[in-house]
């Protein structure tokens, strides 16, 4: 592999001379230029990214860091991200946790150890983060997405989750729907309980009774929509409405209430949380909560060059509002 001294030797001039014409950053006469580009071309040189980091003390990459899930959320997410990295001239890496504690450690420490300039974590409250990780980079960017314990300094991005249960629980209401199951998600997480304290706040103002066995708490996972509405069905007076606390768990209704020979909009209504791409597609297309994932990768981004150019200095908590995508999953009564 060719370096900057081959190339000097090779046009005859200095390597100081070759830096700053790569760099551009000092003036060098148009015949010298262009030996050196000659030289650069025939060696087929390519100046060291890990070189120019070191020297720049940045080296124009974020780290991302994902507790795993079927959930195709996060994977939007991740795709904002990335877009929002490239438009400004930023590279991401991205390591996937599978749930694994261990694992999360190594990866953190990899990504660390490969001086990123700032870290995205989006993990939950079943694989929190421990901000020991962090001791000997105290003054590394960290923007916490979702929501999971973390006492380092970091910005947090989440979406209003309370608002988001309350706003779908009252749609369903306000469509003469009086029996509201609510599935949601692990109970050791936090946006977990505030969307079904969302649902809850909505049935009370309301004057409606949530029972105990309509209240379920699942996996926000495929699997665990089904297995949630299969229990549901069971009982000796099933809902007529479900809230279900993800995209993810209400394809996992769908195919319960499929096979069960119920017809979602008609029989049951349905209602999601995310807006996925993939809820327009189902049938009928789900209405749901709708989370702006393109705007949580920007903001993300946004946040963590802030935080970089010392544009801010304290932590923040930033939260985006819910809104509501009406489509055909829910009739009216």
């Amino acid at each position: 592999m060719a370096t900057m001294k081959d190339v000097a030797r090779l046009a005859g001039v200095s390597t100081s001379t070759v830096s700053h014409v790569i760099n551009n950053n000092r003036f060098v006469s148009q015949a010298v230029k262009e030996k050196i580009l000659s030289a650069v071309a025939e060696l087929n040189y390519s100046p060291s990214a890990v070189a120019r980091s070191l020297k720049a003390k940045q080296t124009r990459t974020i780290g991302m860091l994902l507790t795993s899930s079927n959930n195709p959320f996060y994977a939007e997410v991740v795709r904002g991200v990335e877009e929002s990295c490239y438009q400004r001239g930023y590279s991401l890496i991205l390591c996937n946790t599978e749930g694994n504690t261990q694992r999360m450690g190594t990866s953190l420490e990899t990504l660390l150890q490969r001086r990123v300039d700032g870290l995205i974590l989006m993990c939950n409250d079943r694989h929190p983060i421990s901000d020991s990780l962090f001791f000997h980079y105290p003054h590394l960017p960290i923007v916490m997405m979702d929501w999971a314990p973390f006492n380092g300094v970091c910005d947090t991005i989440q979406d209003n989750s309370f608002i988001g249960g309350q706003l779908a629980t009252e749609y369903l209401i306000s469509r003469g729907y009086r029996r509201i199951a609510c599935i949601t998600g692990p109970q050791d997480n936090t946006q977990a309980c505030r969307r079904l304290s969302g649902y809850q706040k909505a049935m009370t103002d309301a004057g409606l009774t949530a029972p105990e066995n309509y209240q379920i708490f699942s996996n926000f996972e495929f699997s665990g929509g089904l297995e949630a509405m299969q229990t549901l069905l069971r009982l000796p007076q099933p809902p007529d409405a479900v809230f279900t606390c993800n995209d993810a768990m209400a394809v996992g209704v769908y195919l319960a209430l499929n096979q069960a020979g119920v017809k979602v909009g008609q029989d049951v209504a349905v209602i999601g949380y995310d807006d996925v791409a993939l809820a327009k597609f189902m049938f009928p297309p789900l209405t749901t909560i709708h989370q702006p994932t393109d705007a949580l990768g920007k903001l993300a981004i946004d946040t963590l060059l802030q935080r970089l150019e010392k544009q801010i200095t304290e932590p923040r908590t930033l939260a985006l509002m819910p809104e509501l995508v009406e489509r055909d999953s829910v009739g009216q009564k």
